[in-house]
C-alpha cells in the first residue's frame, strides 16, 4: 500500500531528529499493509548494521531488525546451543499466519512492538524471560522485561521517539525444557491460543506463559510442578474473562477452555519427560 502522507524516508544512521508524525521503518510488513494517515516521515533502520543474532555466555541477543527467516534458520541449525529453546523459537516462527515469503522481511522487533495478542515473537520472548533494550532518539537506553513491555492488545510501553533495539534472552531461561501448544480455527491460521510450559532442570520449578487468547502475556511461575487441579485453579485465578480476546478468531469461552486444555497437555508432556 502506498503511504500517501509520507514526505520523507530518512536514514537512521545520519542521526535521528524526531518529530511528531515520525515512525521507525524496519521490515515494513505491517506498516505498508494498512493506511497510516498520521505518519509523515520514516526513519529507515535497514542499514544500521546490527548483527541479527549474537550468542554469548550470558545468553542470546536478537536485534530488532532480525528477520523471522533469520531467526528460524538459527533455530533449525542441526547443532548449536540450547536445542530445547531453539525448538521453541522454531515453533513460534512457524506460528505466524502469514506466508513464509513474508518472513524474509518481517522482523522480530516489529512483531514485538506491534504487540498483537497472537504475535508469536511476544510469546517466545515472554516465555524465555526476554528483556527489551529500548533506545530513545537521543541514544539513551533503558531495559524492560517483555512481560511488562506489552501492556495490552496493540499497546506497549514505548515512549515517543523510542525504538526497540534488541531482545536479550538469558542463558538460564534458554536452558529450560519447554513445550509449546497452539490452536487456531484452521490449519496455519491466526492463533486463538498459544501456551508455553517451561521446567527448570534440577529445580522442580515450572512456569506457564499464556498468549494469543489473552490481551497481554500472562506468566505463571510455580515452585513445583502443579497438579491438574492446581494448574486449572491458577489459570482461572490469573485470567479473568475481561482479559480474554474476543474477535473473529475465537469466542472468549472457547479460548479460555483452550488455554486450560493446552496448559494441561503441555504439563503432561513435561511430566512424561522426567
Amino acid at each position: 500500500m502506498d503511504l500517501a502522507t509520507v514526505r520523507a524516508v530518512l536514514d537512521a544512521r545520519d542521526g535521528v531528529r524526531w518529530e511528531a508524525g515520525d515512525a521507525w521503518l524496519a521490515g515494513g510488513t505491517w506498516l505498508f499493509s494498512a493506511p497510516q494517515p498520521g505518519i509523515s516521515r520514516l526513519w529507515d533502520l535497514h542499514r544500521m548494521g546490527w548483527q541479527p543474532l549474537v550468542v554469548g555466555e550470558g545468553g542470546l541477543e536478537i536485534a530488532a531488525t532480525c528477520t523471522v527467516a533469520e531467526l528460524l534458520a538459527f533455530a533449525e541449525q542441526p547443532d548449536g546451543p540450547w536445542p530445547g529453546a531453539r525448538a521453541l523459537m522454531a515453533g513460534c516462527c512457524r506460528a505466524f499466519s502469514s506466508s513464509f515469503k513474508v518472513w524474509n522481511s518481517a522482523t522480530v522487533g516489529g512483531n514485538v512492538c506491534l504487540a498483537l495478542p497472537a504475535a508469536p515473537m511476544v510469546s517466545m520472548a515472554a516465555a524465555l524471560g526476554g528483556v527489551c533494550v529500548l533506545r530513545a532518539a537521543d541514544g539513551r537506553e533503558r531495559q524492560l522485561p517483555v512481560r511488562e513491555f506489552v501492556t495490552g492488545a496493540g499497546r506497549t510501553c514505548l515512549r515517543p521517539g523510542e525504538m526497540l533495539r534488541s531482545l536479550r534472552l538469558p542463558a538460564t531461561a534458554l536452558e529450560q525444557r519447554t513445550v509449546i501448544r497452539r490452536a487456531s480455527l484452521r490449519p496455519g491460521g491466526h492463533s486463538a491460543a498459544l501456551v508455553i510450559a517451561a521446567a527448570t532442570p534440577g529445580s522442580g520449578r515450572f512456569a506457564l506463559t499464556l498468549t494469543a487468547a489473552t490481551a497481554r502475556p500472562v506468566h505463571l511461575p510455580f515452585d513445583r510442578l502443579p497438579t491438574p487441579a492446581g494448574l486449572r485453579k491458577a489459570i482461572e485465578r490469573a485470567v479473568g474473562l475481561q482479559m480474554i480476546v474476543d474477535d473473529v478468531h475465537g469466542a472468549p469461552a472457547w479460548r479460555r477452555h483452550l488455554i486450560v486444555h493446552l496448559a494441561e497437555e503441555a504439563r503432561r508432556v513435561l511430566v512424561a519427560e522426567d
